[in-house]
């Protein structure tokens, strides 16, 4: 099952999310000034910031810094993706960028709950591991983000088991 959860107002705690549950969040397009705004303040390379010196790299053109990308991902996530009570907390996690986004990318992210442990120690909450896809407006995979997330249980004291 996958659902879109933009404009949900339901919260989900940890009972709600298990293996296998799958969301999809609204979608964002990628400025040419966003990208150069934010590589300016936080990745200042050539590739992120000018579209001649970008011309000569491995990239071919201006793209968005991987960062950034993270950065939109978290919004989707946040905005219209994982409406999570208490908010998306992160506890670790791994990300690839396979592909590079470039300015006018229309980027959505798919995610998976892919594992679910209460916390033995701290039973009002528990650990749930989620797989987002990022892809660009054909389809391609422009970020993979494998995350832990904290997640506030609805029954407190560890009832439930997820």
């Amino acid at each position: 099952m996958t659902e879109s959860t933009e404009g949900q107002a339901r919260r989900l705690y940890f009972e709600d999310l298990e293996i296998g549950r799958r969301f999809q969040t609204g979608s964002v397009v990628v400025e040419r000034d966003a990208i150069k705004r934010f590589a300016a303040d936080f990745d200042p390379q050539p590739f992120h910031l000018d579209e001649r010196a970008a011309e000569g790299t491995f990239f071919g053109g201006l793209v968005a810094s991987g960062w950034h990308t993270a950065a939109i991902t978290m919004r989707l996530l946040v905005t219209s993706g994982l409406p999570i009570a208490g908010g998306v907390i992160g506890a670790g996690g791994e990300m690839v960028w396979p592909k590079p986004v470039y300015p006018d990318d229309e980027l959505t992210v798919g995610v998976e709950v892919v594992a679910s442990k209460r916390s033995a120690s701290r039973p009002d909450r528990g650990l749930v591991t989620v797989r987002s896809e990022t892809r660009n407006q054909n389809g391609e995979i422009v970020q993979v983000m494998t995350a832990r997330l904290v997640v506030p249980a609805r029954d407190g004291a560890g009832a439930g088991t997820g």
